[in-house]
């Protein structure tokens, strides 16, 4: 027999569904058109938002200082969401886009044409900005959305989808093109991730455990996303005060993002010089530093890293920190620890980067680069609905592209094959 949320969550399938065909059929200057009337419905109803906004941070005093962070809204960070609508619409639109076209020996033409995914369930934590971010992106892709997000969120959630559907409404598109589960139980998220037959794809944002949950209870496709152990290798042909710029963007900058440094290797040849300059640069800031044995023989007063530190995304201001024999070394201990997300070296060394650049296992490489770079935005995508960490159809900042997929388009003249 089927529970009353399956029912519920099989009819929002269901409209979802039938908003997909109706989005996919929809030229690119109405999606437009319809972004920008979102953008200005948010900007319309900034009082409203924060309104919602402030009664779900009186019953989030007990979480960490970093959700609380992510799950404020501010009017300059509803700016903020209304303008990412806004580029959204100036970006081009993947679903007009032909990949390529060719004639087969048979005579038949085939063009291979880029197409929406479908229906996009999203899982998300205490972000309220995704609940627009993932509508925006997934509108101009001609794809409908079930938004799933976390019970410390849901006044805000539901306060930015119902102005979503408002405007739907008003443009005469199915509201089930922006769907929201109202519902924040454990029942609601696993009963959508096995909500086969209605959605395309499940993209999970959040935490590391969050990720996990999903890929493993999931029975419908899934693209990994977001969690990032990165660490930035301090080679010893590199420039201390290059490696101090950029060692401290990427830790300090914004700590609670997946594209911050969490990790510090350095080469033993420059270590004895540069851990101190890197340590005092990075305490000036507040971060807490945990090292191996060999980093504490020259920054004694450093926390004793233990073994779970090397697997830790710590998402605060904190950072282990090893010193390593070699290149190699460096390599061998990102590609044991890391997440696959985004890590760097830090090297004037040619063959030495490009031996990094070849070997490290992971979504986005740099030399000489913060790791706070990888994201949508900054790769010229205009926006992003999250890094995948994964390396099936997505990997990296996705952004409008990487919601699509591709179909073939086959025209003939009467062939039959012999």
């Amino acid at each position: 027999m089927m529970t009353h949320e399956s029912i519920d969550l099989t009819t929002m399938g269901q409209a979802a569904q039938d908003a997909a065909g109706v989005l996919a059929q929809l030229s690119s200057v109405k999606k437009n058109a319809v972004l920008q009337a979102m953008a200005d419905a948010l900007i319309a109803q900034t009082d409203m938002i924060t309104a919602a906004n402030q009664a779900d941070l009186a019953h989030a005093q007990d979480l960490p200082k970093k959700f609380v962070d992510r799950l404020k809204l501010t009017p300059a960070r509803i700016t903020d969401m209304a303008n990412g609508l806004r580029q959204v619409a100036g970006l081009p639109d993947p679903t007009d886009q032909i990949d390529k076209g060719w004639t087969t020996a048979a005579g038949l033409n085939i063009v291979q044409q880029r197409v929406p995914l479908g229906v996009v369930a999203i899982i998300y934590e205490a972000r309220p900005n995704v609940t627009v971010d993932a509508a925006g992106l997934t509108f101009k892709s001609g794809n409908a959305v079930i938004l799933r997000g976390g019970k410390e969120a849901i006044r805000s959630n539901t306060a930015l989808a119902n102005i979503l559907q408002d405007v739907l409404k008003a443009q005469d598109l199915p509201v089930a093109a922006v769907q929201l589960i109202t519902d924040t139980s454990h029942a609601s998220s696993q009963a959508l991730m096995r909500l086969n037959g209605y959605v395309d794809v499940l993209i999970p944002r959040g935490s590391a455990r969050l990720i996990q949950a999903v890929v493993q209870n999931a029975t419908v496709p899934v693209i990994e996303t977001g969690a990032g152990n990165c660490h930035i290798y301090v080679d010893k042909a590199a420039d201390l005060q290059m490696a101090e710029n950029i060692v401290v963007n990427a830790k300090v900058q914004r700590p609670s993002v997946c594209n911050a440094a969490e990790k510090l290797l350095i080469h033993q040849d420059v270590a004895k010089e540069y851990l101190p300059v890197l340590a005092k640069a990075l305490r000036a800031h507040g971060v807490e530093l945990r090292g191996d044995e060999r980093t504490r023989a020259i920054v004694p007063d450093m926390v004793a890293a233990t073994a779970t530190d090397w697997d830790t995304e710590y998402n605060d201001l904190i950072m282990a920190v090893k010193v390593v024999d070699s290149l190699d070394d460096a390599i061998h201990h990102i590609n044991t620890h890391n997440t696959k997300h985004s890590e760097a070296i830090i090297t004037n060394d040619y063959a030495a980067s490009q031996r990094f650049l070849q070997r490290i296992d992971a979504a986005c490489v740099y030399v000489n680069a913060s790791t706070r770079f990888t994201d949508g935005f900054e790769f010229g995508f205009g926006a992003e609905i999250g890094i995948s960490t994964q390396k099936l159809h997505a990997r990296g900042p996705m952004g409008l592209a990487q919601l699509t997929t591709t179909k073939y388009e086959i025209r003939g003249d009467g062939q039959v094959r012999a």
